[in-house]
């Protein structure tokens, strides 16, 4: 249903380095839920589009910089290199997603609460339906600065995500098991 006439291709969107995911909520069981995720994309010839922020704490070449070992780009998959939370912004991501004819984009990583979130809005506000991958994205603790338990953060994201409705575009939440559900049914 995207706002992006002619684009019914489908993509997932991962974004998890080493320093944004050490520590986290949940850690071993969301990366475990990406790679399962990642596994049916490239079985389904699905786009999977890399994504990789630096900046002054998080630096390229660095191992925090490094995506997690349980994950790693094949040579064809594309790498988008970002400064700020949205992927898309002064990125080539749109440019890629436009050469896939792709519409609608599947979202997992971290962190939930900053370059997820954005990542989320980005797409929406350029026409994309998004999916948010319910348990495949999490965050580290932030109480000490005011924010809510990770859990919550986590659950409100998810909850506030399947209720975007735009003209010609949505959002919608799956749990992985859902998600590989219905990737298993999207052709190319």
């Amino acid at each position: 249903m995207s706002a992006l006439e002619g684009r019914a291709g489908v993509a997932l969107i991962v974004d998890v380095q080493n320093g944004v995911v050490d520590g986290v909520y949940r850690r071993d069981e969301v990366v475990a839920n990406i790679v399962r995720l990642v596994d049916v994309a490239r079985s389904q010839r699905l786009p999977v589009i890399w994504v990789q922020h630096d900046d002054d704490n998080l630096l390229r070449g660095s191992h925090d910089w490094e995506y997690v070992p349980e994950l790693a780009a094949l040579p064809a998959e594309p790498v988008v290199h970002k400064h700020y939370g949205d992927a898309f912004e002064g990125t080539a991501l749109e440019t890629i997603l436009a050469a896939r004819s792709v519409g609608h984009v599947l979202v997992a990583g971290a962190e939930t609460d900053a370059c997820i979130r954005s990542t989320l809005h980005g797409a929406f506000v350029r026409g994309y339906d998004v999916t948010l991958v319910a348990d495949a994205h999490t965050a580290g603790d932030k109480i000490q600065w005011g924010a809510p338990p990770v859990e919550a953060v986590i659950a409100h994201t998810n909850r506030y995500w399947r209720f975007q409705r735009a003209q010609g575009k949505q959002g919608a939440v799956l749990a992985a098991s859902e998600a590989v559900d219905w990737l298993n049914t999207v052709s190319r």
